[in-house]
């Protein structure tokens, strides 16, 4: 193990969310290894953004909000007057505020930037650390998914560093045999709150029954493609922009205990699998510390105990979007960006209650099917268009739905 005896510098975005709490809490368990330099966030929660910043001093903070700006100096402010500091006796960080901050701190002074920035706003900080030539801790699905082109284009090798815990196996996996040994991948799903239903059986559920994830606790709109499997395509999309591997050669398996996190199988027949009990904050820990691992990161498997561990083919009948996402990825030109943001709005019109369960995947097929003008992206403005598009596409058909 090579490990600097400097501490690594950080730039941390998305802070205030799991993510960023979790990365957090691994640099605080280890300050001769790692020491945050700047945050960012969406400025939504300025009190606990700057409280971390305080706690960590950082140099810069940035909160995507423009009108954020105010109530985050003021919450330094209160923060220490709570921690007893005396009137000009700490140093307020540098502000930043506004659409560009986050791209802004993504170009900050540091070795490793962590973008746990939750949607499309991450993409901008993606492409602006990899132009700054900043190893990139990506935890951002939006960025691989909706901009992968742009993302491949500004990416040298090995410069990105998956956070996403199927993603995070998977690199480990693959340190098993060159690229030229590998057969396929298998993605590993939860197979979310209604594995083992049949299609049928799906189309009377309600959103308090499809928030009821079995093994992880996330948001209401990751819950919900837990459950209809988009997170899984969305993960195939980001497998295949990672790694170049073909999409014909990545595979799910319904894995109920979420402890292999994913496998690589290898053209000898060898397969090697990643296990953990579901804790993210190894996959972080070792984005952050990649190439070495940070010792006690995440508490092991106990091997003293007996283990039953599942593994069985997804249901694509019940559960299309998974190969709806493949030849979305395989059609290229904004499908990808088009199949993400079409389900974001389903989403949010199934939990408020005017789309049906499966109508969630089935609208996002209609919309993929009228995306045919749709180029190949070449700017940031150009993934954001066709999500804008995609948005607007859903929402006509929702309206239809609902009529």
């Amino acid at each position: 193990m090579t490990i600097s005896s400097a501490p690594r510098e950080i730039v941390l975005l998305g802070s205030t969310g799991s993510i960023g709490t979790q990365a957090i809490d691994i640099v605080r368990r280890n300050p001769e290894r790692f020491r945050v330099v700047a945050l960012g966030a969406g400025g939504g929660n300025v009190a606990l953004l700057a409280a971390q910043a305080l706690a960590l001093g950082v140099e810069a903070v940035g909160v995507a909000k423009a009108s954020a700006a105010q109530d985050l100096q003021l919450a330094f402010y209160a923060e220490a007057a709570r921690n007893g500091y005396p009137h000009g006796g700490f140093k307020v960080p540098k502000i930043l505020a506004g659409p560009q901050a986050m791209a802004e701190l993504a170009q900050w002074p540091a070795d490793i930037v962590l973008n746990g920035v939750v949607g499309s706003l991450g993409l901008a900080p993606t492409l602006a650390a990899l132009h700054a030539g900043r190893t990139l801790a990506l935890a951002n699905k939006e960025s691989l998914v909706a901009g992968g082109p742009l993302v491949r284009a500004a990416a040298k090798p090995g410069q990105i560093v998956p956070v996403d815990s199927e993603h995070s196996a998977l690199a480990q996996c693959l340190r098993g045999g060159s690229r030229a040994e590998v057969r396929r991948l298998i993605l590993t799903a939860s197979g979310g709150a209604f594995r083992g239903r049949r299609r049928e059986e799906l189309a009377e559920v309600t959103v308090e029954e499809a928030l009821k994830h079995p093994t992880w606790d996330m948001g209401p709109v990751v819950t919900i493609n837990s459950a209809t499997l988009v997170n899984k395509g969305l993960e195939i999309i980001e497998a295949h922009e990672l790694f170049g591997v073909p999409y014909d050669d990545i595979e799910v398996m319904v894995h109920p205990q979420s402890v292999l996190h994913s496998l690589v199988e290898f053209t000898d027949g060898s397969t090697i699998a990643q296990a953990s009990p579901p804790d993210m904050r190894l996959p972080i820990a070792l984005a952050l510390g990649w190439p070495d691992r940070v010792a006690e990161a995440a508490p092991a498997v106990d091997w003293t105990l007996a283990h039953n561990w599942e593994l069985r083919p997804l249901d694509h009948e019940a559960f299309p979007a998974v190969e709806l996402a493949k030849a979305a990825g395989r059609a290229g030109r904004c499908r990808p960006a088009i199949y993400n943001a079409a389900n974001e709005e389903c989403v949010a019109a199934f939990t408020a209650g005017r789309l049906p369960f499966l109508a969630i995947v089935d609208t996002v097929a209609c919309v993929l099917e009228g995306a045919s003008d749709w180029g190949e992206p070449g700017t940031v403005e150009d993934v954001l268009a066709a999500e804008a598009w995609a948005r607007r596409r859903a929402h006509e058909l929702i309206e239809k739905e609902g009529a």
